[in-house]
């Protein structure tokens, strides 16, 4: 392998020859051989739209001429094409602020900027510190970066899967709404309700967690960028945040704006903890929903059986025909991962001390992988599963049937004791709730078939 030498304050290093990196990357990579979890693309593509936007401002505040400001946002550009990635190498595990990553960017930005540059026949060359980092610290552009980063996967990922599934449940509550199920409380036999009334409860899941998440991530379109090393604005022109905010929001769509305190901005991560316990809350819900999803399909002789779902794959190497639910057992796999994630935001937002939180790496790079793998999961199980789901009309049917709680039906007519005692009659005689309840003579069989319809308990107040 062929080598250069690039030089930072603390000297000399070799830097592969092929690469855009400079020192202080080269330092991080050779310093911080910790695990194989990268910085994730999601933030070296906001750090990008970030130093655009702050060329771009610095250029308007007259602190960046213009061959420098074109040729840094051209680069930036490269980027966000996905033209370079393989250019940020580093490691999640680093210094807690994202030093490292910060100028990991600055340093590919002025590398390729340089090389545009040189190709143009212009003598200007641009600094990673001095240009492209102009106005800017680690400590403000790292926690803009986290929350572009996080706004853009919530909003252009998460969101639009979720309403893929939302929109089959939907459907699936409308196709199934007069068909007429056992309820269940408790792991035990309930009242009747519809098979579609139950997944209207999945759906509308669904249309909270949406609101929820919504709600939550508006907090995070308040940015850093501007409170520069400890949230003082130093070497940064007043007007320098509010702007790059603005290019931002200009260049993404969305509505980002200069956080109103730049000293909470460094030090605290409330608005990305509580973003991701909206992502929580949905995580819990999909746990629900798939569980529900494999106990009705559980069977397909044994077990509840009262839908069927998509056959994927094979179940097993050693028993033939067997087939699993795949797609729940992945989903609440996911839903783990989000729990345990919760926890690792959580405890790592509570070590803001003084001015600078420091474990901002760790905490988007969970965030991130938590809206990736919902997102994902959503849209594998919709289109896997959940547009798969039928009714087992036979099951269905046998199981309201012989279920003893449509006895609640004569609560009103004989009161609560008597028909407890049909109920455990017809239970322990084995014999139907209609025989058990005629055994009692509390009423005739007429009055049985006018008071237990299942037809009217699953609408008792309808006119």
């Amino acid at each position: 392998m062929e080598f250069r030498i690039e030089k930072d304050t603390m000297g000399e290093i070799q830097v592969p020859a092929d690469k855009l990196w400079k020192a202080q990357t080269q330092r991080s990579l050779q310093n911080f051989k910790i695990g194989t979890e990268k910085m994730p693309i999601e933030v070296i593509r906001a750090f990008a739209i970030l130093k655009r936007s702050a060329a771009i401002a610095n250029q308007k505040l007259g602190k960046l001429s213009d061959v420098k400001t074109n040729a840094i946002v051209a680069a930036a550009d490269e980027i966000l094409a996905g033209k370079l990635d393989d250019q940020f190498p580093l490691v999640v595990w680093q210094t807690g602020s994202g030093t490292q990553s910060n100028m990991n960017v600055n340093e590919v930005i002025s590398f390729r900027a340089n090389q545009l540059l040189e190709k143009q026949g212009t003598e200007e060359r641009v600094h990673p510190n001095d240009d492209v980092n102009k106005s800017q610290s680690s400590n403000d552009t790292f926690p803009t970066a986290l929350h572009v980063a996080a706004v853009l996967a919530v909003e252009n990922y998460v969101l639009p899967k979720l309403n893929v599934l939302k929109a089959t449940l939907q459907a699936k509550t409308e196709a199934f709404n007069n068909i007429i199920k056992i309820g269940r409380t408790h792991l035990q036999d309930a009242t009747p309700l519809t098979l579609g009334q139950e997944i209207s409860g999945w759906a509308h899941m669904l249309v909270k967690s949406e609101k929820m998440i919504q709600v939550t991530t508006e907090f995070m379109k308040e940015l850093a960028i501007g409170g520069t090393a400890v949230g003082t604005g130093i070497n940064a022109h007043p007007k320098f945040g509010e702007m790059v905010a603005t290019e931002i929001a200009a260049y993404t769509g969305k509505h980002f704006v200069t956080a109103e305190n730049k000293f909470h901005a460094l030090t605290s991560h409330d608005e990305i903890t509580t973003a991701h316990g909206a992502l929580k809350a949905l995580a819990a819900d999909l746990m629900k929903i798939a569980n529900d999803v494999r106990w009705l399909a559980s069977g397909p002789r044994s077990g509840i059986g009262e839908i069927t779902i998509p056959e994927n794959e094979p179940g097993s190497s050693i028993m033939p025909g067997k087939v699993n639910p795949t797609q729940s057992e992945a989903m609440t796999m996911v839903a783990c991962q989000v729990f345990g994630n919760d926890a690792t935001i959580g405890f790592a937002a509570s070590q803001g001390n003084f001015e600078l939180n420091v474990f901002k790496p760790v905490i988007i790079y969970n965030f991130l992988q938590s809206a990736r793998l919902l997102a994902d999961a959503m849209q594998s199980f919709n289109d896997n599963c959940a547009v798969g789901i039928e009714p087992n009309q036979e099951i269905l049917d046998a199981n309201l049937r012989n279920s003893l709680m449509l006895v609640t039906a004569l609560n009103p007519y004989i009161g609560y004791e008597k028909a407890a005692e049909i109920a455990k009659k017809a239970h322990k005689e084995g014999t139907t709730l209609k025989e058990a309840a005629l055994a009692t003579g509390y009423l005739t069989e007429a009055q049985y078939d006018e008071y237990v319809d299942p037809k009217t308990m699953i609408y008792p107040n309808a006119e």
